[in-house]
């Protein structure tokens, strides 16, 4: 697969779909299936454009407000979207097409671009002057000489599946109503960095990850982690601010059952299975050091109760 960025990536004829993808849930997969039989029949290539920050993101920003929390970084949906074999995908900064007008956005992004099929959801909508949706690409398609389609709404137990219906599912804990719409368990994968080592000092030393976008869950977690080797540990998490040492940032904070190596510059995968409590700020490092040692007991208990998998 290969990734495209900027409005001045060249195309050859090519299937389009446009979209958000975040968490490439069940219905994302469905758009996307749509689009490949089309390419398939076309004998064309397939592309997905994604944009950077996602739209609600930029216009959260422009306000001074937090955007809707990521289901997945940049890095995690370029890899879930590779997964179902497409051929591009192309990413642009969202603040380069921002002032674009509906019917510049289809003579510069899908007619200069050569495409030549365009499949997208039902709740597609573009342009900074509020005209482009479906209706307004069925006015240009014929002239602008593309083939046009619409994928329709999936649902599940009678509710359309969204990114944000899965937010609000993990905001709740319901992890398994998650993996129904996902069509995978919900995972947070990052690169472990050097964190303040308290754990250690404490007696959990962790693998702490970085997390730039704001998560859609915080608290502490019976977890699965996939280690490198593909190996799935059962752990302890804490995604989070550390108000009790004044940390900064959000961090993704795991220690690992039974492990005993180094994981510095490795990329986990972190899978909650369930939660046990929202992160709080205690009177002192004692009193932390007491909480999580209760807390690492119950979490090991439900896991060798519930099997340590990753799904």
């Amino acid at each position: 697969m290969q990734f495209a960025f900027g409005r001045q990536a060249p195309f050859t004829p090519h299937v389009l779909t446009i979209g958000n993808f975040d968490g490439v849930h069940l219905g994302h997969q469905r758009v996307i299936a749509q689009a490949k039989d089309a390419a398939e029949e076309l004998g064309l290539p397939l592309t997905v454009l994604i944009f950077e920050p996602q739209p609600r993101e930029y216009f959260a920003r422009q306000s001074g407000e937090a955007g809707p929390a990521r289901l997945q970084t940049l890095k995690a949906k370029v890899a879930a979207l590779a997964e179902l074999s497409i051929e591009t995908v192309w990413c642009l900064k969202f603040a380069d097409i921002r002032m674009m007008t509906a019917e510049a956005f289809v003579d510069a992004l899908l007619i200069q671009k050569c495409v030549r099929h365009l499949v997208v959801g039902d709740d597609f909508r573009f342009g900074c002057d509020r005209l482009g949706d479906f209706a307004f690409l069925q006015a240009h398609a014929r002239a602008a000489g593309f083939g046009l389609e619409q994928s329709q709404t999936h649902v599940h137990d009678g509710a359309r599946i969204s990114s944000s219906r899965i937010r609000d599912a993990l905001e709740s804990h319901d992890f398994d109503l998650a993996r129904s719409l996902l069509g995978r368990p919900f995972s947070v994968t990052g690169k472990v960095a050097y964190g303040q080592q308290l754990g250690r000092t404490l007696g959990f030393p962790t693998a702490n990850i970085r997390l730039i976008r704001r998560p859609p869950l915080t608290g502490v977690f019976g977890c699965a982690v996939i280690l490198p080797s593909g190996d799935i540990k059962g752990a302890i998490a804490n995604i989070g601010t550390r108000p009790t040492v004044s940390g900064d940032g959000v961090w993704l904070e795991v220690h690992l059952h039974d492990f005993d190596g180094q994981l510095y510059g490795q990329q986990l995968t972190v899978i909650p299975r369930f939660f046990i409590r929202p992160e709080m700020k205690f009177e002192s490092v004692e009193r932390l050091s007491t909480q999580i040692a209760e807390d690492n007991a119950q979490a090991r208990q439900l896991l060798n109760a519930m099997g340590t998998t990753a799904t």
